[in-house]
């Protein structure tokens, strides 16, 4: 095809061509196709990022609930029964005082558990919590459990070394 340039006045060639695989129409089943892969790709990405949020998010919480059981064993077993202690007698945790120590711990945590002594000397947490999930709601878990189990043992050492 020839045409003239009316800026420059230049005589200007301009080729066409058509292939006839290009010019080619989709298929009315085809139409759309891309469109669906892109959006099921997308919903699937955002799946496994909300799997790696939300169990992020309850191995935090997981450590959290452990962490919380430790300290309350720990915060029961501060609980001595004075007098055998003072006489050397040996070191036995006050009953009634170290599970209520304990269960306040886990109150001023927010986080629900039991505390029991056995022996005398091992105060025992047991703390559960529920981690709510940010994304894994989309595919219908709205919530995870999460627990832990601490142990505290009373030990009376005399210059560094347990007796």
């Amino acid at each position: 095809m020839l045409g003239l340039n009316a800026r420059h006045g230049r005589r200007v060639t301009t080729l066409t061509q058509r292939s006839s695989h290009t010019s080619r129409r989709l298929d009315d089943g085809e139409r759309g196709s891309i469109t669906i892969w892109i959006v099921t790709a997308g919903f699937i990405m955002i799946v496994l990022v909300g799997m790696a949020v939300d169990l992020g998010g309850q191995v935090y919480g997981q450590q959290h609930a452990r962490d919380t059981a430790r300290q309350a064993a720990r915060a029961g077993g501060q609980q001595l029964q004075a007098a055998p202690a003072i006489r050397g007698e040996g070191a036995f945790a006050d009953t009634s005082r170290a599970v209520q120590a304990a269960r306040t711990y886990l109150a001023a945590s927010d986080v629900t558990g039991t505390a029991t002594v056995s022996g005398g000397d091992t105060i025992t947490v047991t703390t559960s919590d529920v981690y709510t999930t940010k994304f894994l709601s989309i595919i219908g878990i709205n919530r995870i459990t999460v627990t832990g189990r601490a142990q505290a043992t009373i030990t009376r050492a005399l210059e560094g070394v347990q007796r």
